[in-house]
């Protein structure tokens, strides 16, 4: 079975929509959608800096855009559905794309107002993120739970994310749990998925009332337990409340287990989420979907499960 992917926020880095918008119809795609979301995908993909794109509101819609775009040029392979697709974070919505329930335009229209609402809470007071690498889950997270922090990304393969004032993390910083070998900052904007984001969860959900899901065509890996989704209208729901609640990653990985998961493709920008499959899922192939040169790699990946 092979699983589409797609990453969330951070993953993004400055000109990394360029290659792709060379692609056959990948201009006039992303200018349509930039007209339907009032927001210059092309723009903040290519030209924009580091501190630009690092905006909540920008970087949520340009990363679902991304993958979008990516995941269009495996689409014209006949034949070709994943087995099961999901998607970290704001990767969700994309996901949601992937497997029908929402289609481009609307996932585009979700993540943006989902973008401005997450950078208003984020915006109440100075918070952020930081990635523990190493370390024993309990043991850390019994430790940032002391600190005032949230375990907001419980991500698999030794990786937690913590969340919550930069004061918070800056102690984190100078105390860390036993065994974590170092504690990384991450390019977000806020403590995404904590109780920060609160306010956040009351606009996604008015905006989610002018949806109409689908029923997923695939199978829906959810972050919220790593369990399968059978409705669109459970999928949006879940949509909603992961906004201010922790990211199960390493559930995620263990249903892509119990699922008999033998290949990921991450969509642009993609590497982390592979990153963690190839410590979490030994055996399981990998692909990363970073420039269109990647893209001969993947669709031979594609036919070897179209064929199996």
């Amino acid at each position: 079975m092979l699983v589409l992917v797609a990453p969330g926020q951070g993953a993004q880095t400055p000109g990394f929509l360029t290659d792709w918008l060379a692609l056959p119809g990948a201009a006039d795609r992303v200018a349509a959608w930039s007209d339907a979301i009032q927001l210059d995908l092309a723009h903040f993909g290519t030209k924009a800096d580091a501190d630009e794109i690092r905006d909540t509101s920008v970087a949520q819609p340009l990363l679902v855009a991304a993958g979008l775009l990516s995941a269009a040029a495996l689409g014209d392979i006949p034949g070709f559905a994943p087995g099961a697709v999901a998607g970290h974070s704001v990767g969700e919505i994309t996901a949601a794309a992937f497997a029908g329930v929402l289609d481009d335009t609307a996932a585009l229209t979700l993540v943006r107002k989902r973008g401005l609402a997450m950078a208003e809470a984020a915006a109440v007071t100075a918070t952020g993120m930081s990635a523990l690498l190493g370390g024993d889950p309990e043991v850390s997270i019994a430790h940032l739970e002391k600190l005032g922090l949230t375990p907001a990304n419980v991500n698999g393969a030794g990786q937690i994310v913590a969340a919550g004032t930069m004061e918070q993390l800056a102690a984190l910083n100078e105390d860390k749990p036993e065994g974590v070998r170092k504690v990384v900052p991450l390019k977000v904007a806020g403590a995404f998925h904590t109780q920060h984001m609160a306010p956040a969860v009351d606009r996604l959900a008015e905006a989610a009332k002018a949806l109409t899901p689908a029923d997923p065509k695939v199978t829906y890996v959810s972050n919220k337990d790593g369990r399968s989704v059978a409705t669109g209208a459970e999928v949006l729901e879940r949509l909603v409340g992961q906004v201010a609640n922790p990211v199960r990653w390493d559930l995620c990985m263990e249903t892509f287990k119990e699922l008999g998961v033998t290949a990921i493709i991450e969509v642009c920008p993609g590497g982390t989420l592979t990153g963690l499959a190839k410590r979490a899922l030994p055996g399981v192939k990998t692909l990363a979907l970073k420039t269109p040169d990647n893209l001969d790699a993947a669709r031979e990946l594609v036919a070897e499960h179209i064929q199996a």
